[in-house]
């Protein structure tokens, strides 16, 4: 091991700037190097530093960190179980990449129980760390978005029904994917060690496909048939929740179900104004003449884009803020007279086709590439 002694606080401010590279990076402070000492040995940090951008072979690694391979494969492993990096089948070998922060080892840290790291002073810090301006607008600063919102699906028109696609129906994407995975809400996990952790359920985070696999062979969930996770669909949606998926066309990676209080995404909605979801492809409609100004669609809202107006005669009306809505659907689930519908937006967003077209896209957003 002689050849990865280094200056220790190089090593990880080594392996902070190659995360920042990322399409989605990590904007470097002292929040940041906090985490990353917790999370990585100093091997694993040195090893990091010199991943390359795209995914490469065991040899190929060993022959960029000059570490033999059987040494590199023991810290890989490692890594892989800790979710600081993602080993992909490909025919007879394995594939590695580096996992950025989101979606990547934020997620993985809190989609278990662990006992080989500190997860409460863990959550405080990737709390501080989500709340700095510049982590914000890395997050949030790009024309393509790190998730997409998908509407409830019994709300959808029956006008439109026959021109909605796969891509927007939160059950066609999930019996697509043959199957996956069920884990532990991150964000919901997180904030249970800062003792903010909202009644909605723990064990619903949804990854999808080969995805799942991963999830399921490092041991960060657990296997899950289509019918499982309808079932996860259904049981969020009765609670309100707000359906988030990875935003590619085809072959999404995961669903979350989320909620306006503990869910990184929505609080930085509510809180900040920016947005990491592109929105559904749906905007809220009132019915003035059924509605009657109960407020359960304001009430309702994870990130408060619907207010109660007075209208000058002692009744309330709702006005949804169209800049706001991510048109979920859990407003018009939510009323009790059906004075709310979810009509199709004048515009429709076109997700990339997959995840390299959505990486790539960002990363020529950012002038990364």
């Amino acid at each position: 091991m002689g050849h990865l002694t280094h200056d220790k606080d190089e090593v990880y401010r080594l392996l902070a700037e190659r995360l920042n590279k990322n399409p989605v990076g990590a904007p470097i402070n002292e929040t940041l190097m906090a985490i990353l000492h917790r999370l990585y040995t100093e091997s694993e940090a040195l090893v990091g530093s010199k991943f390359p951008l795209l995914p490469m072979t065991l040899e190929q690694i060993a022959g960029i960190t000059g570490i033999s391979a059987d040494q590199l494969k023991t810290i890989l492993d490692g890594m892989a179980d800790k979710g600081l990096i993602l080993d992909i089948p490909r025919k007879d070998t394995f594939y590695y990449m580096l996992a950025p922060m989101v979606v990547g080892f934020f997620e993985y840290t809190f989609m278990r129980v662990r006992d080989d790291v500190n997860l409460k002073d863990l959550a405080e810090l990737f709390q501080t760390y989500f709340h700095k301006k510049e982590v914000r607008e890395e997050f949030a600063g790009s024309d393509t978005k790190i998730m997409r919102t998908l509407v409830y699906e019994s709300l959808i028109p029956l006008a439109v029904e026959t021109e909605v696609l796969t891509y927007e129906r939160a059950g066609e994407i999930i019996r697509q994917s043959g199957g996956g995975a069920i884990s532990i809400c991150p964000c919901r996990h997180k904030a249970t060690h800062l003792g903010k952790a909202c009644g909605a359920p723990l064990e619903v985070c949804t990854s999808l496909g080969s995805a799942a696999e991963w999830v399921i062979r490092r041991g960060m969930g657990k296997p899950a048939t289509v019918d499982d996770l309808l079932r996860v669909l259904d049981e969020t949606e009765k609670l309100g929740l707000v359906h988030n998926c990875d935003n590619v066309m085809n072959k999404p990676a995961y669903m979350c179900h989320c909620c306006g209080c503990c869910c990184v995404i929505l609080t930085g909605i509510k809180e900040f104004g920016q947005y990491a979801t592109h929105p559904s492809n749906f905007i809220p409609v009132l019915e003035a003449e059924t509605c009657m100004g109960c407020g359960t669609c304001a009430d309702s809202c994870h990130i408060r884009a619907i207010t109660m107006h007075d209208e000058g005669n002692g009744t309330e009306v709702p006005v949804v803020n169209k800049e706001i809505c991510i048109g979920c659907g859990v407003c018009a689930s939510a009323c009790p007279t059906g004075a709310l519908t979810m009509n199709r937006r004048p515009v429709l967003h076109i997700p990339p086709d997959n995840t390299k077209e959505k990486l790539i896209r960002t990363a020529m957003e950012k002038g990364r590439i």
